[in-house]
C-alpha cells in the first residue's frame, strides 16, 4: 500500500480539513457578494444622474458663497470685519467654477475589473494561507498526540520519508483545493465586473499580472502549510504550531512596532513580517518617512522612501522555511520516539 495516497485519504477525510476548507470557501463568498451588491454598472441613467447631482452641488456652493460674500459686506460696513475672519476685499470671495465640481465625485461605487481585482486577491491569498497553516499543523499535529505517528513508524521505520510524506500529502491537497479556488475567484469577479462594473482595457499584459499574482497567493499558501506543518512536527501538538503564531503575531509584531514606534526608528515598518507578505502579493511597498522631509525647488516636501520588494520577501520566505522545516526534519531524525 502507497504511503502517499494512505496519507492524501487521511487528510480528506478528516472532518477538521472539510471543515476548516468550507469555512474558508465561506468567506471567500462572503467577499464575493459583498462587492458584488455593493457595486453598479454605470450606463448612461446612472452618468445622467451623476451630471445633475454635479450640477445642484455647484448651485448649492453658489448661494453659501454668495451669502458668505454677504455677511462679509455686512462685517465690513460694521467695522468688525477682520475679528469676524472675512478678507479685507470681499470681493475675493468667488464662487468655484462650474469644472470644479467634478459628476464622477457623485457616481455609485462600480467594480473595474483591472483597476480593482488586484486587491482582491490579497484577502484571497490569507485565507487560503490561513487554511493552509491551521490544516497543515493539525495534520501532523493530531498524530504525534495520539500517538499515530508512533504506531506509523513501527510499520515505516524510515522517519524522514514518513515525515515528508506526509509534507508531500498536504501540499498536495492544498493545490486541489488553492487552484480552483483561484480559478473561481477569477471567474467570479470577472462576471462581478461584467454585471456590476467594466471588463474595459483588459490587455494580454494585465492578465499576466493578475496570474503571477495569483500564482504568488498559491506559492504563499503552501509555505505558511509548510510552517505550520514543521511547527506542529516540532513541538509534537497542533498547539505549537497556532501558539507560536499567536505569539509572533502579538508579542512579535504588535509588541515590536509599538517598540520600534516609540524608538524613533526609520522605516519601522520593514522590521515587521506583514510588510513582506504584502509585498510578496504587490511586488512593491513603499514606506515612507515624512520625519525626514526633503523640501524641493518648488517648496514641496517629499518624505524618505524605502522599498520592499517581492525579492526582499522571496529571501525571507527561504529562509524561514528552510530553517523551520529543517528544524522540524532534524528532530525527526535525532530524538527519541515514544
Amino acid at each position: 500500500m502507497s504511503l502517499y495516497r494512505t496519507e492524501l485519504r487521511r487528510l480528506a477525510k478528516r472532518r477538521f480539513t472539510r471543515w476548516m476548507s468550507l469555512l474558508g470557501l465561506l468567506v471567500l463568498a462572503a467577499v464575493v457578494v459583498g462587492v458584488f451588491l455593493t457595486n453598479e454598472k454605470i450606463d448612461a441613467a446612472a452618468l445622467a444622474k451623476a451630471e445633475r447631482a454635479a450640477e445642484q452641488q455647484w448651485q448649492q456652493d453658489v448661494v453659501r458663497n454668495e451669502q458668505y460674500r454677504a455677511e462679509c459686506e455686512q462685517a465690513k460696513s460694521a467695522g468688525n470685519s477682520q475679528a469676524s475672519g472675512f478678507p479685507d476685499d470681499c470681493a475675493l470671495i468667488q464662487p468655484p467654477p462650474r469644472e470644479a465640481v467634478e459628476s464622477r465625485w457623485f457616481l455609485p461605487s462600480t467594480f473595474d475589473f483591472r483597476e480593482n481585482f488586484g486587491f482582491t486577491l490579497l484577502p484571497l491569498a490569507a485565507i487560503l494561507a490561513l487554511v493552509g497553516f491551521v490544516v497543515g499543523a493539525s495534520f501532523v499535529g493530531a498524530e504525534w498526540n495520539t500517538g499515530g505517528m508512533m504506531n506509523l513508524l513501527l510499520w515505516r521505520p524510515k522517519r524522514l520519508t514518513v515525515l515528508l510524506t506526509k509534507l508531500a500529502a498536504l501540499l498536495t491537497g492544498l493545490l486541489a483545493l488553492a487552484v480552483p479556488t483561484t480559478a473561481l475567484w477569477f471567474g467570479s469577479f470577472w462576471l462581478v465586473a461584467t454585471f456590476r462594473g467594466s471588463t474595459e482595457k483588459m490587455t494580454s499584459g494585465a492578465w499576466q499580472s493578475f496570474a503571477l499574482t495569483g500564482l504568488r497567493g498559491v506559492v504563499l499558501a503552501l509555505i505558511t502549510a509548510t510552517i505550520g506543518f514543521a511547527l506542529a512536527s516540532l513541538g509534537r501538538h497542533t498547539a505549537m504550531a497556532l501558539g507560536g503564531a499567536i505569539g509572533l503575531m502579538v508579542v512579535g509584531q504588535f509588541g515590536l512596532g509599538i517598540l520600534l514606534q516609540m524608538a524613533g526608528v526609520q522605516f519601522a515598518e520593514a522590521w515587521l513580517l506583514p510588510t513582506y507578505a504584502a509585498a510578496w502579493m504587490q511586488k512593491t511597498v513603499t514606506l515612507e518617512d515624512w520625519n525626514a522631509c526633503q523640501a524641493t525647488y518648488f517648496g514641496e516636501c517629499k518624505p524618505e522612501t524605502l522599498d520592499i520588494t517581492w525579492q526582499h520577501s522571496s529571501v525571507l520566505l527561504a529562509v524561514g522555511l528552510t530553517v523551520i522545516l529543517g528544524a522540524a526534519l532534524w528532530a525527526m531524525r535525532r530524538r527519541d520516539i515514544s
